[in-house]
């Protein structure tokens, strides 16, 4: 008998695995630091360098990618998490051989088998599942998640048996009864006490106040509704007090860690009616699991604070002294050779892209006889401190300022930062070069920024002839309320039918140019034909237009002009170096694929021949169209029709 409950969650206990044995090394002996950028050339003797192969693992335009290469760049990028990984396993290990413990390939694989079976998906597919949900490989998922969970499980076996009253509790919180209710939530007891006096005074209005009131933003915009509240469930006092209402009766102030809580007891729910002995089992074995989580990692963070560590990888001194080795964990190598083992067969592939990518452009670079330097670089940071708001008193960029938060956000390296997305931004826009920014480029983006927009409401049909039904419907009536039930009534598309037609004030030149020039076309009241927009067909009634905002052309011409500058410069940097690919030979045997240019595609590496056409796409005229981030004059941009409606703009 299969049970909706034990399906719930369908990754949790990879997810509850990973964050066992993902806990972070107690790195407090050491003098290096994982989170320190890895320094595996200070580490690598010339006599003994880990990968002496000089085979080419890629070829770019004749230029070899060598494995030499993509192991050292993989250990920068990747040595520290891996090298991690690799420090933890190494401690359960010698952990397990102290206690005579051993985890074969067998019992994993049959644990992998036993994770599907429960969850009722095949083998493979609950593989895919993984990989999808945690991005990890299928050895990865068998090295860093299932073998730690089964070798800690043995580990910490002992007293991983439940009781009785604890599968009894169990089976209350899931299958007893349960009381339906709402719920204010407060910051203060003095608080609480005035909002149940309201309550209790008009019981009906518990919904508004706890809109009102209620500091818990889900029960509160839910006219304080919670899931029924289940025994067990949380808090002893709460459940009790819960369960003692009768209906439509309202608790006294309730306070659970540092919140005060008001319930309205809305009705009673049965119990489920399903014997104990039916589910005792797998009650049982959801206990297990969740104590031997809980055991997992109380012993793992034990094994943590006994270990002796030491980053080696990270330390020059401590490299000299102990070459090729990454880490000592309790006096016992971890190689270098094993942490880049580790980063090729996870990251390797991600990373020669990275190293195909930076050779194409310098190899561009080297044709056109440019070259990216120091203060470029510098220039870029302080451009994109400035436009994200990062500067000084003095209104200059606060370049520190902005690459630390960057950096943390994104959670990468300095360098890697500055490698993957300062130096190939400069290096494209030294290669396009300038881009012309025309009169009538500046006068569409202040029409779209700035001007009128037209406020519609819109029925969309997948056929024409039901188009040409509902546009006769629409025409025996061309009022805002009646187009507005047609929408209602006939719209395919969720959002219109949602809405009664209405979508937001439609822009001039906004990359959608069917529909623009048929809704700029109407007159306030007036109703469309039948507009065709790709596979969709719409039946328009224009409402009027909106005030144009009170800017003049003149100051706003300067932040015009450099967003349109910005924005057909970055379509120009996409385009550019998708014809440098497409022109190019590159032989990338990591992936096992090989590309060619066709023989129409072949032109200089700038202009030419071999460069895209430079018609707009629709979603290049839609971004040209939209105001500058963070500009302090631009009206909020217009929305239309949703983004299965789109065509090119050239259409």
């Amino acid at each position: 008998m299969q049970f909706e409950w034990i399906h719930r969650g369908i990754v949790r206990e990879v997810v509850a695995a990973a964050a066992i044995v993902g806990v972070g090394i107690g790195w407090r002996v050491m003098t290096g630091s994982l989170e320190a950028e890895a320094k595996p050339a200070a580490a690598r003797p010339a006599a003994e360098p880990l990968d002496p192969s000089t085979k080419p693992v890629a070829i770019v335009n004749g230029v070899e990618i060598t494995a030499g290469q993509l192991g050292a760049e993989c250990l920068a990028r990747h040595g520290n998490a891996v090298l991690e990984s690799l420090v933890n396993r190494r401690i359960i290990e010698q952990a397990c051989q102290q206690q005579g413990i051993t985890v074969t390939a067998q019992e994993v694989s049959a644990e992998i088998d036993a994770m599907a079976r429960r969850f009722n998906v095949p083998r493979d597919q609950w593989i895919e599942m993984i990989q999808k949900e945690r991005g990890i490989t299928p050895k990865q998922y068998n090295d860093d998640i299932v073998w730690p969970m089964l070798a800690l499980r043995q580990l910490a076996r002992e007293g991983l048996e439940p009781s009785a009253d604890e599968i009894q509790q169990a089976y209350e919180n899931r299958f007893g009864p349960a009381v339906k209710a709402r719920i204010i939530v407060c910051r203060t007891r003095q608080d609480a006490e005035s909002v149940r006096q309201q309550a209790i005074q008009k019981p009906e209005e518990f919904g508004g106040l706890a809109r009102q009131h209620s500091v818990d933003v889900g029960s509160a915009s839910a006219n304080g509704w919670v899931q029924p509240i289940r025994l067990h469930s949380g808090d002893p006092q709460f459940d009790r007090t819960a369960f003692a209402l009768q209906e439509g009766h309202i608790s006294e102030v309730v306070q659970v860690a540092d919140q005060f809580i008001i319930i309205r007891c809305e009705g009673r729910l049965p119990a489920a009616g399903v014997p104990l002995d039916e589910v005792r089992a797998h009650l049982a074995e959801e206990l297990r699991e969740r104590r031997s989580r809980q055991a997992s990692s109380d012993f793992f963070k034990r094994l943590q604070d006994q270990s002796t560590v030491e980053n080696v990888m990270n330390d020059p001194a401590k490299a000299a002294a102990h070459a090729g080795v990454a880490a000592l964990v309790n006096g016992k190598p971890v190689t270098l050779a094993a942490v880049e083992e580790v980063c090729l067969d996870r990251y390797g592939a991600e990373v020669v892209e990275i190293l195909v990518t930076k050779t194409l452009i310098q190899q561009a670079l080297k044709k056109q006889q440019q070259v990216v330097a120091q203060p470029d670089i510098d220039a870029e940071i302080a451009r994109a401190a400035v436009q994200q708001g990062f500067t000084k008193a003095d209104g200059s960029a606060d370049a520190a300022a902005w690459l630390e938060r960057v950096t943390r956000e994104e959670k990468v390296p300095l360098r890697h930062y500055l490698e993957d997305v300062v130096w190939p931004t400069v290096a494209l826009k030294k290669l396009v070069g300038g881009v012309p920014v025309s009169q009538e480029d500046l006068d569409r983006a202040f029409a779209a920024t700035f001007g009128s927009r037209a406020r519609c409401r819109v029925i969309v049909l997948d056929n024409q002839r039901r188009a040409q039904e509902v546009w006769q419907m629409a025409r025996n009536n061309p009022t805002a309320d009646h187009i507005g039930q047609l929408a209602e009534t006939y719209s395919v598309d969720p959002t219109t039918r949602s809405l009664r037609g209405e979508v937001p004030p439609i822009q001039r030149w906004g990359g959608q140019p069917t529909l623009e020039r048929e809704v700029f076309a109407l007159k306030p009241g007036e109703l469309s034909g039948v507009v065709q927009v790709a596979d969709r067909f719409m039946v328009i009634f224009c409402e009027g237009f909106t005030e144009p905002a009170k800017v003049t052309f003149a100051e706003v011409r300067s932040e015009l002009y450099d967003d349109i500058f910005e924005k057909k410069q970055r379509i120009e940097m996409a385009r550019h170096f998708s014809h440098l690919r497409e022109s190019a030979t590159i032989d990338n045997f990591i992936a096992g694929t090989s590309h060619s240019p066709s023989g129409h595609g072949r032109g200089s590496a700038t202009t030419g021949p071999g460069m895209p056409s430079t018609t707009l796409s629709r979603s290049e005229a839609a971004d040209l169209a939209a105001p500058r981030a963070g500009s302090a004059r631009a009206v909020s941009p217009g929305g239309v029709v949703p983004a299965s409606h789109e065509v090119p703009a050239t259409k």
